[in-house]
């Protein structure tokens, strides 16, 4: 309730303002029918005002009809969505959160979908219209301001455009900085009122959440400014961060992560380009620890939606990185974050703003991240095709980096076959066999593409290990995964004639896409490929190529190895037997058998360096090598 002491200038504000303080009854005889009213968004809506506001309707169910009632996302109770409501209340939602989603997906509620980023500019110019706004606000200072405190976004505008402009002054509410200030002479009725501000609790992070973190860590670099979504999934991935050094953050929501980063001195927005030293959001939605650091806290600045997520304004930004959530994507790379096929789920919001505007940034990174599947686990989240009734929240040019629970694929640049190949390589497994066959019957890849299904063809994620040999060249050994094919094939049309001919003893120098299945197509409990990949100017290209194939008769494996040559003597090929060495000796193989030209002395004295018991025998200009492991 009213807290006096909390309270010194209300007195004066009193005698200076006189009017503006009312009783409610007197302040709601303002709404009259048709009225359009706007509540102040998230964690910042004025629950009081809102609650009370229902309550003389239902006193006085004749006050008014067919009140139009806007917010951006509301967390508290919506009673105005309530059926009984329904002659004298219609919401119309910027976006589609818990407490409306039923009422818009039943015909009760409206959805409105827009970019963030275009609706103050709307506001402004009268193509939404607000007569009554609704908000909540910081106690009024000495000089008469009163601070918007966690809720910046469009509330600015719709005080500035409503006819009538009413605020909760709550002692709980923040004094942010930024441009969240407006003068009570500008609020028609203030009605003191202390109540906890809403909080949002996102639910406790799980394995896939924090594997998805792990993977996302791998692309965010130190300096990078971040803009991060809300949930338990960002959660997960803001956590993941902390072992970054100088972040900065530009974004629409601050969260109770970006604020722990701010306190373990991961982000202290050193490096930004614009707004330096300054961590820049829109709104904030976390727990009152949250709420009361960010209380007059100058290094946290709230601007306007429009200022936050205007893409131009993002695109200036080097080094930005947006990370988003979807609920599907398809084979092409477009996705959906507003709806699973015909239901409503969330809406636009910000997601495009910011991955627009970092597409278009230099070295900017967009990353959509996403569980494979849905929460029960019966559907997949990648797919063919989008749902009819999805909605496009995404081109295909503007998502960079896609991640779920089983890796990262990289789109951008790529064509529809490397997407698809990529994406299906990231799906869960047991729905991989039926994305290649449905890509298959739609042309997006080989018709003749092999696939290994179960646990044989499933990625050995645990083999990727980064190495540097002793003239300091370092590189990331990985298994070949499905998707590598082009990646593949570039490397061997890189190949010298000479390379090619030690390598394979054959003339031939053509690498279709049928012989190169042959090398990304495995079955790893059989076979084993691994590449040596260097990170080029953002993608990846492979140095080098080891790989063994089991003999089951001598339990044994054929054994080779290639190197770029503008990549040899190095110490790559060294390094990479070494490796298959170590992995061939744990799955208990006895040695490899080789063929080696004899002209080919490089690879001999690889392979003599190489710690082996060695038998040689030569045969019409090839050495025919038995590689014994001596430490078994």
């Amino acid at each position: 309730m009213f807290s006096e002491n909390k309270r010194p200038y209300f007195d004066e504000l009193k005698k200076s303002y006189t009017d503006k303080f009312a009783s409610l009854n007197d302040i709601f005889k303002h709404i009259h029918r048709g009225h359009r009213i706007f509540i102040g968004t998230a964690c910042g809506e004025p629950q009081y005002l809102v609650q009370a506001l229902s309550e003389y309707v239902d006193k006085n169910p004749k006050a008014f009809f067919d009140a139009e009632v806007f917010h951006v996302w509301t967390m508290g109770v919506a009673p105005y969505a309530h059926e009984k409501f329904k002659r004298n209340f219609r919401l119309n939602s910027f976006f589609v959160g818990n407490n409306s989603r039923d009422a818009v997906n039943k015909g009760l509620a409206d959805y409105t979908p827009l970019f963030f980023s275009e609706i103050p500019s709307l506001i402004s110019r009268g193509i939404v219209k607000f007569d009554i706004a609704l908000i909540q606000t910081s106690l009024p200072d000495k000089h008469g301001y009163v601070s918007l405190g966690i809720s910046v976004d469009i509330v600015k505008a719709a005080v500035d455009q409503a006819t009538l402009v009413i605020a909760q002054s709550n002692s709980f509410m923040p004094r942010t900085h930024g441009d969240t200030f407006i003068h009570v002479s500008d609020i028609d009725y203030i009605v003191p009122y202390d109540e906890p501000l809403l909080e949002f609790k996102p639910s406790v992070s799980d394995d896939i959440a924090h594997k998805i973190g792990a993977y996302v860590a791998r692309i965010v670099q130190d300096g990078d400014t971040i803009q991060v979504g809300y949930g338990a999934m960002p959660n997960a991935i803001i956590a993941s961060l902390r072992g970054k050094k100088h972040l900065g953050v530009h974004t629409e929501l601050i969260s109770d992560g970006i604020v722990e980063l701010i306190k373990a001195g991961v982000i202290d927005n050193s490096q930004k380009k614009l707004g330096k030293g300054k961590t820049v959001a829109s709104f904030c939605m976390g727990t009152k620890e949250t709420y009361d650091y960010i209380h007059d806290n100058p290094e946290i600045e709230f601007r306007p939606i429009d200022v936050t997520n205007n893409p131009l304004t993002i695109a200036q930004f080097n080094n930005m990185v947006a990370i988003n959530s979807a609920l599907q994507i398809d084979l092409t790379g477009q996705s959906s974050s507003e709806a699973i096929g015909k239901y409503f789920y969330s809406g636009i919001g910000g997601h495009a703003d910011f991955m627009r505007g970092t597409a278009l940034s230099p070295n900017g990174k967009t990353i959509l991240t996403l569980r494979s599947t849905s929460n029960d686990g019966l559907n997949s989240r990648i797919v063919p095709l989008l749902e009819e009734g999805s909605g496009t929240s995404l081109t295909r040019g503007d998502v960079h980096y896609v991640i779920t629970e089983y890796g990262i694929a990289y789109l951008h640049g790529k064509n529809i076959r490397e997407r698809a190949m990529d994406l299906i390589t990231i799906a869960h497994p047991k729905f991989r066999p039926w994305l290649i066959e449905e890509a298959k019957c739609l042309g997006l890849i080989y018709k003749d593409q092999a696939f290994i299904p179960g646990k044989r063809g499933e990625y050995p994620e645990n083999l990727e290990t980064w190495r540097t040999t002793p003239s300091g060249f370092t590189m990331l050994l990985r298994p070949v995964k499905i998707s590598d094919e082009p990646m593949v094939k570039d490397f061997y049309y890189s190949l010298s004639d000479r390379s090619l001919y030690r390598r394979f003893i054959s003339k031939r120098q053509d690498m279709p896409h049928e012989r190169l299945q042959d090398f990304v197509v495995i079955d790893y409990t059989q076979e084993l490929v691994i590449l040596a990949v260097v990170n080029d100017a953002g993608s990846e290209e492979i140095v080098g190529i080891a790989q063994y194939g089991i003999d089951p008769n001598s339990h044994t494996a054929e054994v080779a190895v290639v190197v770029r040559d503008q990549y040899q003597a190095k110490g790559i090929g060294t390094e990479m037997l070494a490796y298959v060495t170590y992995l061939a000796k744990r799955q208990g193989l006895l040695g490899f058998t080789a063929e080696v030209l004899v002209e080919n002395k490089p690879m001999m004295r690889l392979f003599e360096n190489g710690g082996f018991d060695i038998e040689k025998r030569r045969s019409e200009g090839v050495y025919e090598l038995k590689l014994v492991f001596k430490d078994m």
